[in-house]
């Protein structure tokens, strides 16, 4: 290992203008490590698919050698700025020659860098009969741990290498990596023990559990037979990226924007941190208001139920929550709630007179279930409110990540309240949100506000288009005039003809 790390130096410092060498701190000690399994990470920011690249150059001369890293999808790899496109800033350097279309590297000694995704975990059979000296997964919690385990099983060498493992992932508290590394996470907090951070744990699997122990001896010790393999979990965050700090000082401000459990997560990498009531939603962070603004774009967002009450059942409301956001600030104010428990005739007829009511400047965002019967029943609407501008479609991502965006605005004290006998029932659900046994007043608020998102977006797609047009518009030249033709001469004769 001495000779290929002083093989890599070498390669960097010859480089190190164009190819960051690893930053002091953990971004150096996980390249340090001699872990047979080293994950790295736990908050944005840190480096680390930057470390997962440069990792496997260390032994790109080393006659045999080949390396894959994993993402959960090929998507994710060709994404603008993941890791593809990284890639190839560093390993032309070092002689690396890409091939696109697969997704690999060849480097002069016929060594080769590849990456591959993993989508389903039936796409591991791909990977029977492989050797595969380094793998890399970059963002781990996104893999299922029969995922991990079948393709540590493919982990092996023949090249001189020894066959090692490397990741990097963020914070998921529900994650089975968070079990794995748990040795290294403060139960109580959720946040990495810093004097732990780089501390090498070994285990052994016996009838299907890890036994884990501080030393390889005293674990083949105490199992006859068994081997141990060593692993290491190393934090990071953006406080120890100063290359990033430079290059996007905004980065941070993205971060503490996002909704407070992802904000947790990924700012400050805490493991324990999960949705949980009052966390997504206070009522405190609304300023309560007896009048709205003048100059507002409305839209009111619907969750559709169709059961009504009886006495032996708690069927979920249809909820519609009416928003509004004002051109001159930018600000938001929910204006009304209302929510009803009924058959799919006495709903139609709810949604229908609430339209009425609204009139027809105010948006209608219906949420549209992806089966065939959620088509039938999305057309239904825009048939039976014939007149209004109703939006339909179906949703993506979970219900807490759907609210989010209204939750981070909410907090930072971009929304206002309309003041109304609806309002405690509205408070109540959203606070209760997402441990209530109902979560409809949750979900058309989103709904509701998330179509201000994608109206900005189309817009801005719009805008771009435009200034494209406009551009290209300035660049075209215009054609240069045709001469006149001189009285009496061939050509003056044939103009006259045409």
């Amino acid at each position: 290992m001495p000779v290929q790390q002083e093989i890599l130096r070498r390669r960097i410092e010859a480089n190190k203008e164009r190819i960051p060498g690893p930053q002091a701190g953990p971004q150096e000690q996980f390249l340090k490590t001699k872990a047979d399994i080293a994950i790295y990470g736990g908050a944005a920011g840190g480096g680390k698919s930057w470390a997962l690249l440069l990792e496997p150059l260390r032994h790109i001369e080393v006659k045999g050698f080949g390396g894959v890293i994993f993402r959960r999808t090929t998507v994710q790899i060709r994404n603008e700025g993941a890791l593809w496109d990284e890639s190839a800033k560093m390993y032309p350097l070092v002689g690396g020659d890409p091939k696109s279309s697969t997704l690999w590297w060849e480097f002069p000694e016929k060594t080769s860098i590849s990456f591959a995704g993993l989508e389903y975990d039936s796409s591991v059979n791909d990977w029977q009969g492989a050797q595969i000296p380094f793998i890399g997964f970059d963002e781990l919690t996104h893999f299922t741990a029969k995922q991990f385990w079948y393709m540590v099983s493919r982990n092996r060498s023949m090249c001189g290498v020894k066959p090692y493992i490397r990741a990097t992932c963020n914070p998921d508290a529900d994650s089975w990596v968070a079990t794995f590394i748990s040795w290294w996470i403060d139960q109580n907090t959720g946040f990495a023990i810093p004097e732990r951070s780089g501390v090498l744990r070994w285990f052994i699997r016996v009838n299907d559990e890890l036994i884990w122990g501080d030393s390889k001896e005293e674990l083949e010790a105490a199992y006859p037979g068994a081997l141990a393999k060593s692993v290491t979990f190393i934090p990071a965050s953006l406080d120890d990226n100063p290359a990033l700090n430079a290059a996007d000082p905004g980065y941070r401000a993205n971060l503490m924007a996002l909704p407070r459990v992802e904000r947790e997560r990924l700012l400050r990498g805490n493991w324990k941190i999960r949705a949980a009531a009052g966390l997504l939603f206070q009522r405190a962070w609304c300023k309560v208001v007896d009048h709205a603004p003048e100059d507002l774009e409305e839209v009111r967002g619907w969750d559709l139920a169709g059961t009504p009450k009886t006495l032996t059942n708690d069927p979920d409301f249809t909820a519609g929550t009416k928003i509004g956001r004002s051109r001159s600030t930018g600000r938001y104010i929910v204006l009304d709630h209302r929510r009803k428990q009924d058959t799919p005739a006495k709903i139609e007829t709810f949604v229908q007179n609430t339209a009425s009511d609204d009139g027809i400047s105010v948006a209608v965002s219906i949420a549209q279930d992806p089966a065939q019967a959620g088509k039938s029943q999305a057309l239904a609407y825009v048939k039976l409110l014939e007149g209004y501008s109703v939006y339909t479609s179906v949703e993506s991502g979970d219900k807490e990540t759907r609210f989010g965006p209204f939750s981070a605005q909410a907090e930072n004290g971009f929304v206002d309240v309309l003041r109304g006998d609806w309002n405690e029932i509205w408070f109540d659900s959203l606070e209760a949100f997402p441990d209530a046994a109902h979560d409809d007043d949750a979900d058309s608020t989103s709904r509701a506000f998330n179509h201000f998102l994608a109206r900005k977006k189309g817009w801005a797609m719009l805008e771009l288009t435009r200034r494209d047009a406009e551009q290209t518009k300035a660049e075209q030249k215009p054609e240069p005039a045709k001469p006149e033709a001189a009285a009496g001469s061939l050509e003056a004769a044939k103009a006259l003809m045409t």
